[in-house]
């Protein structure tokens, strides 16, 4: 079977740089905490060795293994200002401890506008979580928490300085 490609494989090439950190690790399980059932806790965040020229950074969560035909968009947040290089546990969870003044979260594809667990059905196999942090050129998006999360990738596309990603994986056996 051949793995459905990743949002970013669809937008310009832009270069990479670092993100980082303490639950989440390139390959590895999720932590039960990032899981819908387990809390949707969001993960600690944090990037370095972004372009200069970079405005604001946007931070999604994609599973493109979501039998959907779409995949899935569990995070999609925006507008967090450019001296901001790191988000800790929660910000994008319950009461947004740490989330900075500014930043927008959008509708995620359970309908709400925080961190939204994995969750992928059982006996589905492995899917992927795809944690992206994007350096923009602009510091607003112009775009609000009602905007999809599909409009906002593709937005996130066109103003994309670099990207930074962390690929986790989780099985609801």
């Amino acid at each position: 079977m051949t793995r459905p490609p990743l949002p970013h494989d669809f937008q310009r090439p832009v270069p990479a740089f670092t993100a980082t950190s303490d639950a989440v690790t390139e390959g590895a399980a999720l932590s039960p905490l990032q899981t819908y059932e387990g809390g949707n806790v969001s993960p600690q965040l944090g990037w370095s060795g972004f372009p200069s020229g970079t405005r604001s950074f946007a931070v999604t969560c994609f599973d493109p293994d979501a039998p959907t035909g779409s995949g899935w968009w569990h995070w999609v947040l925006f507008d967090l200002p450019a001296d901001v290089t790191e988000l800790p546990t929660g910000a994008g969870s319950g009461g947004f401890p740490g989330l900075p003044a500014g930043a927008i979260h959008g509708r995620n594809d359970y309908g709400t506008r925080d961190f939204g667990g994995a969750a992928p059905p059982p006996g589905h196999g492995p899917h992927r979580y795809v944690f992206t942090v994007h350096a923009l050129g602009v510091e607003k998006l112009g775009l609000d928490a009602d905007t999809s999360a599909a409009a906002i990738s593709g937005t996130l596309g066109h103003f994309a300085l670099g990207r930074a990603t962390i690929c986790a994986t989780y099985e609801n056996r």
